[in-house]
């Protein structure tokens, strides 16, 4: 799913571009308007960039489900972000809402410190509380046969319960070089307009972008960590959707042994007026290059950049 776009009468609108094969499609969703979305199981969570309030949105049928305002979580007022639209870092459902009320959204939120989670009548967040660690700052979270898994930037893997299952071991991804650089080493980037108050601390004519990626294998009873180049048939896409994997076999257009990844850096592009969406491209696991981006047009946000959608009929 694209930026938000403009027409000529002022309606906005988005375009969702297929990886399969090119293609696009239009669609006007008034709901995600000056919203930052994330998604997960085909649905956007969305989140005001003016009031901060926070919803369940099925793009394509427009179904949508209001959740308890951030500010329901425990301790809000001394965690609060500087934008109301970035208190959640990222949100991932154990069951789609098209197909049963019984399900949870969790989030990663307050400064990627804590994880929390909602259910369907639930009035306010429910903090997750973890023994045995002090050091969160979560970077990312996936659900999996009945279990939540997270990871922190301390490299501890945490799992939390959702159904008395243990599926079979993941593998977690550690993303490295989302950092400033000189934009003459970027040739092929849009120049970006700092905003005037970031001047300062990110230097003269600065940009970012993913340098390169470290894939592990986790063996979760043991605790062992290895790291490999071999993704095999699957391909990842990471963002600021839910991280999800697929059978590249069974997507045409999709190539094996790839991470597709999207702009999800906030403290970089949230600097720039023109916003988040130009470091976007795909990783070849297996020799470390970073190929063209899989869309070559420019798609800019400051609130929502391009995101990963898994489109489904409600």
């Amino acid at each position: 799913m694209l930026a938000e776009e403009e027409d000529n009468e002022g309606n906005s609108f988005r375009r969702f571009f297929s990886a399969y094969d090119g293609t696009s499609l239009k669609k006007r969703i008034p709901k995600t308007s000056r919203k930052r979305c994330m998604e997960s199981m085909g649905w956007l969570i969305t989140i005001g960039e003016g009031d901060g309030e926070i919803s369940l949105l099925h793009p394509f049928s427009d179904v949508h489900i209001e959740l308890p305002h951030q500010n329901t979580t425990v301790d809000y007022y001394d965690h609060e972000a500087e934008y109301l639209m970035t208190f959640i870092r990222k949100a991932v459902l154990s069951a789609s809402p098209s197909h049963t009320s019984d399900y949870v959204l969790f989030v990663i939120e307050g400064g990627m410190y804590f994880l929390s989670f909602w259910r369907p009548g639930d009035l306010r967040w429910t903090r997750v509380i973890w023994e045995g660690t002090h050091h969160n700052l979560f970077a990312d979270l996936v659900y999996f046969n009945g279990e939540i898994y997270t990871v922190n930037y301390f490299g501890e893997v945490l799992v939390c319960d959702v159904a008395d299952f243990v599926g079979p071991e993941p593998t977690k991804v550690s993303r490295y070089g989302v950092q400033l650089r000189p934009i003459q080493d970027d040739c092929d980037s849009l120049p970006l307009t700092v905003i005037p108050a970031e001047r300062e601390l990110l230097g003269e004519d600065p940009t970012y972008g993913t340098t390169y990626f470290r894939v592990f294998q986790v063996d979760l009873p043991t605790g062992k960590v290895t790291e490999i180049e071999e993704l095999g048939n699957m391909a990842f896409f990471l963002g600021a959707n839910a991280s999800l994997s697929v059978q590249a076999s069974q997507y045409p257009g999709i190539k094996p042994n790839r991470i597709y990844f999207t702009d999800d850096f906030l403290e970089s592009y949230t600097a720039y007026e023109e916003g988040g969406g130009l470091d976007m491209g795909v990783h070849n696991v297996a020799d470390g290059s970073i190929q063209q981006p899989h869309y070559d047009g420019v798609s800019l946000s400051w609130f929502c950049p391009p995101i990963w959608v898994t489109p489904t009929l409600y």
